[in-house]
């Protein structure tokens, strides 16, 4: 990340880590010892507060942004699914019912779809985009996300991974690219920065997360405030199960047509196939 002396151009002003580090050298007194003499930027009691935060909305939103410019990544395929699934006989399953143990052990073959569906779009980024178009692009976590960056990772591609914080910490799963691991405080800065580059969307088997970012996604598609992607549900059995949008449209509440927004997979084939007769390559 660069700082205010690295901006290539001419400029008479001390930067602000100078200003810190001559701030770190005053002597100790009653007045350079009082919180109102911190320089604004370097007050951590004073960014955190109540009245500060629309700035902290701004500050994340900017440092994901210059962190992604920066390395350069122009597109990316954005990855949802259910930190709860797990990696085939990897689960662990304290709490769980015997009925849900069942359930998330037949969903295990998510993980292996999100894995493979990743590899396919990584070997294209690299091999047509430099790895900078359709990069991946997790919630960071574990389950399908740690699918997604791991199938980045198996064929020496780059994955983004936004993480936010949790009441239970969430840590970054260790497959996402360190440069490209970011951490948020506000869902909806993160939520942004999900969309921000999309070119394309896969879902797999998740909870309300997942839900929640698909259907503001869509809600943003019918509404044309963002370009049409491919929106892919993977798991045509399991999202019929779970929602049935059919119903809207006979109801009038959305139009026939925007159940077309979505379209279904099975195989992460079938899904990267969507992909590539979308966008003709």
């Amino acid at each position: 990340m660069t700082d205010d002396t690295d901006r290539g151009t001419w400029d008479p002003f001390p930067s602000s880590r100078l200003d810190q580090e001559q701030q770190a050298k005053m002597p100790s007194t009653r007045q350079t010892r009082s919180p109102t003499y911190k320089l604004a930027f370097d007050d951590d009691e004073f960014l955190t507060s109540a009245p500060m935060r629309a700035v902290r909305l701004q500050l994340e939103l900017m440092k994901a942004e210059n962190g992604l410019a920066e390395a350069g990544i122009l597109s990316t395929i954005v990855l949802f699914g259910g930190a709860r699934i797990p990696e085939p006989g990897k689960a662990a399953w304290a709490g769980r019912t015997p009925e849900q143990k069942a359930r998330l052990e037949a969903n295990s073959h998510y993980y292996d779809a999100a894995r493979q569906f990743s590899r396919l779009a990584s070997l294209h980024s690299a091999a047509s985009h430099g790895g900078k178009e359709f990069v991946i692009v997790t919630g960071g976590g574990p389950g399908v996300m740690e699918a997604g960056n791991r199938g980045a990772a198996d064929v020496g591609g780059v994955s983004v991974a936004l993480n936010i914080v949790l009441p239970h910490e969430q840590a970054p799963n260790p497959y996402a690219t360190p440069e490209l691991c970011f951490r948020f405080h506000y869902f909806a800065v993160r939520k942004m920065h999900f969309l921000l580059r999309a070119k394309a969307m896969a879902i797999f088997p998740g909870g309300f997360g997942t839900l929640d970012e698909m259907f503001e996604a869509l809600t943003l598609i019918q509404t044309k405030r963002m370009a049409r992607i491919p929106v892919i549900l993977f798991g045509k059995e399991f999202w019929n199960r779970v929602l049935n949008l059919e119903v809207l449209a006979e109801e009038g509440t959305i139009a026939p047509d925007d159940l077309k927004l979505i379209q279904f997979a099975d195989t992460a084939e079938e899904g990267w196939d969507i992909i590539r007769a979308f966008y003709g390559f």
